[in-house]
Parts: structure tokens; sequence; C-alpha cells
């Protein structure tokens, strides 16, 4: 069959080999631009064009969206603007598909006065459908969506774009991995925007759309999160926001807990999730959430970590980056997600996103004040130097082993390599379809090893940015990664509660771990590569054997996730932070705890042991610095458990921070302007 392309068509599907619609009479086009063989009405716009099935026969006739943008606006003007806008919002759309769970843009062209987007085909189901044949959602499904899709809008409000329309129709469950996807991004939307002023058109769903958005035609980034709450309340109740507006306009979300009773999700009271839809929902738009990543944050403190963690990546939690608790949701578990469950996640996230920029532009590294002399490490200053070339949460941060190089990771899908000295970015890493939580280099310094929220670890030469393999075999995010001291093994540790042993020479799997209850969000490897550390949601730290991948023993005391872990340099000591704001510091010969660090107000996201004589002025001393979402990296003598400084960001969490190998050094980055700091106390 063949479709009908006129926007009025009452009737547009025809039987192939018609030169002429049977309803219309309008010519029709066998092959759209010359490959596009349109074949099904999707959906209608409303006036602003319709959403067709097409197959793509240039690629062995694969299936995918055409979107037919046919504005009815007379005015000139209008209309002028309404190309310009479609075209700038294409471009916004393709580095939007860069992510895993929005469709992939292929094509955007005018043809026949009419504009048309050509997207990737999702193949599954919508919310909406799931609902109707499977029945409410429970509160840990609701969970699944909110982790799955609020690093989804991180990312695309990250980057300046506001969806509008966040409703079960536009979630669409992938077949292929169960994953949610967030679809219908439009430039119809874009297009009634740009009008809308002129034709007091509304941009949304009754019921779903905020009355900011209804009212003032103004679209926020809390504009979606009240979509996403309204969403989940019909998804919880089976009752569809539209309905409950049409009888009671906007005061229906003050009372929306009483239609949990009969909709079989369980009683309202013990709904945990209550606190968080009632502030997504908010009808004043100044007490609503203002962002995924808060919203992630707020998930996590009251979501069981084991759900957090499962649902988190899972099914995406993509967002692990959960606001660093769920961004380390992910992460560190993801900075979104990762700020307070790690991952974020993640996130959240997030997390934490998604989403939005330009993820590969070099940018020119300066320092905050060009005009003053960068420090050197003999100046003892805490004005740390700028890295700025990101576009969103820095995650992850290494030295390579001469010192003069950085390499950073983050929730915009992209590794950069930095030059020290010069200040400047030497090149950015692509191919994660997701946020990447976790880099480490190569002790020889020719490799990188990425892990990210899409379940894989990547390989890189460093010297030509070339991805040399991916790594496959985690059933959840990848948060973590560590190079054997020899180079010749490779660890990473999963939200999946799993650690993979992979020998670099065969690319294969060696073993893999299991003990954890929980996420694994942090592994090292002991100086001498005989054991390996892991640190997990499960709140213990685990010492394996590498010989037989046997445990060793377990450490417990912490009070919540454990998300960072840290061999000392003899080997004899390991430190751990937690989300319970502390430092542990742990006797490895006895499996006792040493001393207990105390002094962070929240989540402590990553430490690290500086080699005697960095930064301390006794040279027997050994220092561990620490990280936290409480915006600070604190310096910590290990011998005495006393603060040594405290080094201040402006602002945002510290997600992750490494050590030079000289220990005069310290990066760290995280959620502030998504920059990297360098420090030389």
């Amino acid at each position: 069959m063949l479709c009908c392309l006129n926007p009025d068509c009452q009737d547009p599907l025809n039987p192939d080999g018609n030169k002429f619609c049977q309803y219309c009479d309008t010519p029709l086009i066998s092959l759209l631009r010359g490959h596009y063989r349109v074949i099904k009405l999707l959906s209608d716009e409303g006036g602003f064009g319709r959403t067709y099935l097409a197959e793509d026969v240039d690629k062995l006739n694969e299936q995918c969206v055409v979107k037919q943008l046919a504005p009815k606006i007379q005015e000139a003007s209008v209309l002028r603007k309404a190309v310009e806008l479609f075209k700038e919002e294409a471009k916004r759309l393709q580095q939007l598909g860069e992510h895993n769970q929005i469709p992939t843009l292929l094509a955007y062209f005018e043809q026949d006065n009419y504009l048309y987007l050509v997207q990737q085909f999702i193949d599954g189901q919508n919310l909406l459908k799931e609902l109707q044949q499977q029945g409410t959602f429970s509160e840990s499904k609701i969970r699944e969506v909110l982790l799955s899709l609020l690093p989804v809008l991180k990312f695309i409000h990250d980057r300046g774009v506001i969806h509008r329309d966040i409703k079960p129709q536009n979630i669409i469950r992938r077949q292929s991995d169960g994953q949610l996807v967030l679809i219908d991004f439009g430039a119809s939307k874009q297009l009634s925007a740009t009008v809308m002023m002129k034709t007091g058109t509304a941009i949304g769903s009754h019921g779903y759309t905020p009355i900011e958005q209804m009212q003032d035609g103004k679209a926020y980034p809390a504009s979606d999160l009240f979509g996403l709450g309204a969403t989940c309340f019909h998804l919880l109740t089976g009752i569809r926001p539209s309905q409950l507006w049409m009888e009671q306009g906007f005061s229906w979300v003050t009372s929306w807990r009483k239609y949990l009773h009969n909709s079989g999700s369980g009683i309202a009271s013990r709904l945990k999730l209550g606190k968080v839809l009632d502030k997504l929902l908010k009808t004043d738009i100044q007490k609503r959430y203002q962002s995924a990543s808060e919203v992630l944050s707020d998930l996590i403190s009251v979501s069981p970590p084991s759900a957090v963690l499962t649902t988190l990546i899972s099914t995406q939690a993509q967002s692990l980056t959960t606001s660093r608790s769920a961004s380390t949701t992910t992460l560190q578990l993801g900075a979104r997600l990762r700020n307070q469950l790690i991952i974020s996640a993640a996130i959240v996230v997030l997390a934490i996103a998604g989403v939005w920029y330009s993820l590969s532009r070099p940018v020119a590294i300066t320092k905050s004040s060009p005009s003053q002399p960068v420090k050197t490490t003999s100046e003892n200053s805490d004005q740390p130097d700028t890295l700025k070339g990101h576009s969103s949460d820095v995650n992850s941060v290494t030295f390579s082993p001469d010192g003069q190089m950085l390499v950073t990771g983050s929730d915009d899908l992209t590794i950069k390599l930095w030059n020290l000295t010069t200040k400047q970015e030497i090149r950015t890493f692509k191919g994660h379809s997701s946020y990447i939580y976790a880099i480490a280099i190569s002790p020889d310094g020719q490799t990188i090893a990425s892990g990210s929220f899409d379940k894989t670890i990547k390989l890189w030469n460093l010297n030509t940015k070339e991805e040399i393999r991916t790594l496959k075999g985690h059933s959840d995010s990848v948060a973590s990664v560590a190079f054997s001291p020899d180079g010749k093994l490779l660890a990473s540790s999963s939200l999946d509660k799993t650690i993979k042993l992979w020998n670099l020479q065969t690319n294969k799997e060696i073993r893999t771990f299991t003990g954890h209850s929980g996420g694994v969000a942090s592994i090292a490897f002991s100086p001498d590569g005989l054991t390996l550390a892991s640190g997990s949601y499960d709140k213990t730290i685990k010492l394996w054997q590498i010989a037989n991948g046997k445990e060793i023993r377990t450490l417990t005391g912490h009070l919540d996730l454990v998300s960072s872990i840290a061999f000392s340099p003899d080997g004899q000591q390991l430190a751990s932070g937690s989300k319970d704001k502390t430092i542990k510091l742990w006797n490895l010969n006895t499996g006792k705890e040493i001393r207990t660090l105390t002094g962070h107000d929240d989540k402590v996201t990553s430490v690290a042991y500086i080699p005697k004589g960095g930064y301390s002025k006794n040279p027997d001393s050994v220092i561990v610095a620490s990280g936290s979402n409480d915006n600070t990296i604190k310096l910590w003598d290990t011998a005495t458990g006393r603060e040594i400084r405290t080094l201040k960001k402006d602002s945002g969490y510290v997600y992750a921070i490494a050590i030079s190998p000289d220990g005069r050094t310290l990066a760290s980055g995280g959620s502030a302007d998504n920059i990297i700091k360098i420090w030389h106390p």
C-alpha cells in the first residue's frame, strides 16, 4: 500500500500502482525524496501535519517514521519563522538522537512545499497500550519509569530543549531491550510555539500540561516534570488526567491520592513515592521541581537501594546518575543519579536527563582569570585552574602515568583528553550511547578504558582516539573500571551486582566475581596486582583473590552504600567513602577498621590516597583526599584522622577526584558548570 501525502486527505491509503489518490485525486509520491516509501498513516497532528510509517528502500526496506510539517498558517512572516525554526530544531534533534532513548534523526528536508523529518522507528508499544493490556502499574514499576526517563529529560533540558508533551502515548517500551524511549520531540510543537501568540493555540495535552504552558504558552524544564508526574498518576490509577482536568481544572492535583483507593495500586498512605509525585504535580511552578536531577535525588532517598539498583539501570535508570545519588546513580554513580544513589544516576541521575548539546566540539581551556599567570604547585594555592569543554556533568577523572595529561568522562557521552601544561583539550572520544561513568588509563599510558550506562566497556587508543574494541557482558550499567598494575587485565564492576575480569591480550572475559547483593560502584587493584577490592550499594567492601576469583573477606561498618574505594600506596590500607557521609580506613592484614573520618555534610563520592610528601610538610605522612556532594574536597592525615584542609567548590556536587602520580596535583569533576578543576594545594 502507498499513502497519499496530502495532509487534508481523509482516506490516504492507496493500493500499489495507483498514480493518483483514490480519495482526493492528489498525485501519489512513490518514493519521498527518492528513497522513503510511505506506507501507513500513524497520526494526524491537527493542523500542523501528519506522521507516517515508511520504508527506506536504500536500507533493505528498514522501517522509519516520517513527520510531515504542513502548518495551515497564511501569514508570510510566521511561515518564514516556522521554516527557520524547523531547520534549527532538526539540528537539535540530530544531537538528541545520539542518546540511546531518543529516536535518531535520519533526515530533514522540504519537498512540494511541505517540511519533513525522518526519524528512527522504535519497535515496541507505548505505555498507554501497556496500561490497557496489563493493568495499573505498581509503585516499583512507577519507580522504574521515573529512573528511566528522568536522565533523558535531564539530557534534553541540558541542551535547551523542552519536550512539551510528556504523556504515556509518547513513551515507548522498546521491544529489543525493554528500555523506555521518549518520542515526539517535534518540530510540530516547535512550529506551534512559533505561531501560538498569533493563533491562541496551546501546546500539549490537557491534564498532562501545566498551567504556565496552557495559559501563557511558556514551557520550562519544570513543565516537562509536571507532565511526567501526570503520566505516573495515570499509570498508577488508570484514570486519565485529561478526564479530571475537564471536570475539575487543575484542582485534581491536590487530591490525586484519593484515586489510588479504587485503582488497586495500594493504600495511598503507604505510597513511598507520594511526596515526589506531590512536588511533580505542583501547579505553582516555583514550588515544583526545577530539574530532573532534583527529582532523582529525592527519588533515591525514598527508594530501597536494591530497588534503585535494579530498576535504575536495568531499565534504565538511565539515569543512574540520579543526581549522583543515582547518577552516581550510577556511578558514582552517576552524576545525576550518581549523586545519591550513585547512579543515577542516574540519570540518576538522572540524574539525573539527558539532553541536549554538541558533544564533540573541542574547546580551548583557559583559566577563569586569563590575565593571571597559571599557578604552580609550589604556590600552594587553593585557587584551581579550570578546564571547560564538556556539556554535562563530569563523572570521572584520571591522570596519565606521566602526569602530563588528564582524561575525563561525562554524561555528554564523550571522553576528553587534556594537556595540563597548556590547559588545552587535545581530543575527544565518542562512541558510547549513554552516560560515561568510569574511565581508566593503562599503566603504559597508551589505552583508555571507559565504562558506561550503556552496559559496555570500550577501549580506546589514547594517541589516535580510535576505538580499539568493545567489551560486552554486563547486564546493567558499568560503574567502575580498573587496569591491573601490569596492564594485562581489566576489571569492571556494574550495577548488575557483578565484577568481571578481562584478559586484554585475548579480549576475553576470564571470570565473573559474584557475592554482592547490590550494585558494585567501585573497584580497585592492590599495588601488587594480587587482590581486587570492591565497594557496593549493599554497604560492604569485599576483597577478592585475582588468581582464583575467591572472596578473601568482607569489610562491614558503613551505614549506607559504599561509593568509592582506594588502596594506599603500600597496599596495607584501604579507604572507603560512603553515602553515610564518612570515610573509613581499613587494615587489610586484619580486616579491621582503623578509624572513621567525619566532617562531610553529604555523601562521599570519591576517595584517593596521596603519596607521601604530597600536600604535606611532613614527608612521612600519608594523606587521603575525599570528594563529596557537599561541594567540598577534604584532605585527611591518615595517621591521626585529622582534617588537614578543605578545598571549596563554587557550587555543585563533586563526583570524582584523582591525584597526579607525583602527589602534587588534584583534579576534580562534578556537576558545577560541567567543568574540571585542577588544584595545587
